[in-house]
């Protein structure tokens, strides 16, 4: 199992939305096929198919547990983990 997979994996478990790297969560979206634009401390994803946007900042080295969920809910909805 790879780096991004475990990552998937840990994410769906929803057991420690606090203790996601953000730089690591940004690459997960990347792989998942998400475009990503950077507007100052804003790091926002979309991709086709997909309604919902996704904006991620910082909160020192880890992701906010909130944006950790929307991600979570968004991968679940769009079944998006299914290919990997």
């Amino acid at each position: 199992m790879g780096h991004h997979e475990k990552l998937l994996f840990q994410i769906l478990r929803g057991l420690s939305d606090a203790n996601i790297d953000f730089d690591d969560l940004r690459s997960l979206l990347i792989y998942l096929g998400f475009e990503m634009r950077i507007k100052g401390s804003h790091h926002a994803f979309r991709m086709a198919g997909v309604q919902e946007k996704i904006n991620l900042q910082r909160d020192g080295a880890k992701a906010k547990p909130y944006q950790v969920r929307q991600v979570r809910h968004i991968i679940q909805k769009h079944q998006l983990a299914r290919d990997i």
